[in-house]
């Protein structure tokens, strides 16, 4: 980012835990503001407005029939989901970049829609130690936060779609995955999804793999950032709802996005499935507002 014209932020959190079966990450927005996210950006010499939360129900006022048994709360969700497009798309056409907290990972459903309707050519990079490649067909728990990119790209039905302009595979680069369920990993291999496993960053090291998948944005005019907390290694970030050994360093998740910065097309972010409960001392949200603040412009020198 630029250090003399940077664009004014805002900010709002999306209290759902509707897309998984682990209470807690509806409190993540709170535990981000608690860290103190809105303050480290202003010190980064930016205009931070805090929006407030999208008004979602709690699972125990819920009473949606899932799609085919197998996509639990989906009506629920996309409700909640329509909101935060509303809210994303009505913010970045007044020229804001924007920062969505959630919440599990299915808030971004409406919020990459938006920011896809919002640019002539989007590039979306899922930070990630999961796929959710999977349809209301293929997974095995029905749980929509692992059904997000299958249902921006087009594969799921309704209602499990935000809006007409679907997201192509060419314009989505997944980084950090190392868990796949088995059916989904037969989709996403054959799919045009850029997928950069934890073994490309063992083999090749961070800085070439987000090299490479920069490379792929090239035709994009804008990035959107999806970080779930449990791409990080537990050892860094515990406070998620589905940990994985194996995965990012402190140091590789913030060379991502320094690099990010660095490229300087970021004009959206999701910051998802922190679980405070799951947490100590509010570390996994502390994580994460130094990666932001990084991804804003945070240097070391």
């Amino acid at each position: 980012m630029s250090e003399t014209k940077k664009p004014s932020l805002q900010i709002f959190g999306v209290p759902m835990d509707l897309g998984q079966k682990r209470r807690g990450v509806d409190m993540g927005g709170s535990a981000l503001r608690y860290a103190g996210l809105q303050n480290r950006l202003e010190r980064l010499g930016y205009d931070v407005t805090d929006l407030g939360n999208v008004n979602t129900p709690v699972v125990e006022q819920v009473d949606d029939d899932p799609i085919d048994g197998l996509a639990h709360n989906a009506k629920s969700i996309i409700d909640v989901c329509t909101e935060a497009y509303r809210l994303t798309k009505a913010s970045m056409a007044d020229g804001h970049t924007v920062i969505a907290m959630g919440g599990d990972h299915s808030i971004s459903m409406g919020t990459v829609s938006a920011a896809n309707e919002a640019c002539k050519r989007l590039g979306v990079l899922w930070v990630d130690a999961h796929g959710d490649f999977n349809t209301p067909f293929t997974t095995p728990s029905g749980n929509v936060h692992g059904m997000v990119v299958a249902s921006l790209t087009g594969r799921c039905p309704a209602p499990l779609q935000i809006s007409p302009k679907v997201v192509e595979d060419s314009q989505v680069a997944m980084i950090g995955i190392r868990d796949l369920d088995a059916e989904e990993r037969v989709a996403l291999a054959a799919s045009g999804v850029t997928v950069r496993t934890m073994r490309d960053i063992d083999e090749r090291g961070m800085a070439f793999v987000v090299q490479e998948i920069i490379r792929t944005f090239a035709d994009c005019d804008a990035i959107h950032v999806s970080l779930d907390m449990d791409s990080l290694d537990p050892q860094v970030a515990h406070g998620v709802g589905t940990p994985v050994p194996g995965g990012l360093t402190y140091r590789e998740a913030h060379l991502l996005m320094e690099m990010l910065a660095d490229d300087g097309r970021v004009r959206s972010l999701d910051v998802v499935e922190i679980n405070p409960i799951l947490d100590d001392t509010n570390r996994t949200a502390t994580v994460a507002v130094e990666l932001v603040a990084s991804l804003f412009g945070q240097r070391i020198l």
